[in-house]
């Protein structure tokens, strides 16, 4: 099992090297994040429970520690960390069968010309 902690400290220390090396990267990164806290539409316990979801979507673990450790500062508990991951595990499931009609779809495109009886292209 992966020391979420212990990464946690590594991933920080390797973005602090990037930052000496590319700065303005490191910046921007940072502008975005706090772009959203800016309009004060959501709080910021939701907008790391939106990134939690997110960070799962991405399959980023950099994205996963630094996040949970947010959220729980920000007083997330682990019910709502659970929903807001139902939520991610929903929109991939849902993304999979929108996913397979363009399988399906592709398919009845490739097979089109065999069913009618013409040649279909190789």
């Amino acid at each position: 099992m992966l020391d979420w902690n212990n990464y946690r400290t590594q991933i920080l220390a390797t973005i602090g090297d990037i930052a000496k090396i590319s700065p303005d990267t490191v910046r921007g990164y940072g502008q975005l994040g706090a772009a959203g806290a800016k309009t004060a539409h959501l709080d910021a316990k939701t907008r790391e429970l939106i990134a939690l979801a997110v960070a799962v979507t991405r399959q980023c673990d950099g994205c996963i520690t630094t996040h949970t450790d947010a959220a729980v500062k920000h007083g997330a508990s682990r019910e709502e960390i659970m929903e807001a991951l139902g939520v991610a595990i929903a929109v991939n499931a849902g993304a999979a069968l929108v996913y397979s009609a363009r399988v399906m779809d592709a398919f009845t495109e490739r097979t089109r010309d065999q069913n009618t009886g013409a040649a279909a292209p190789e």
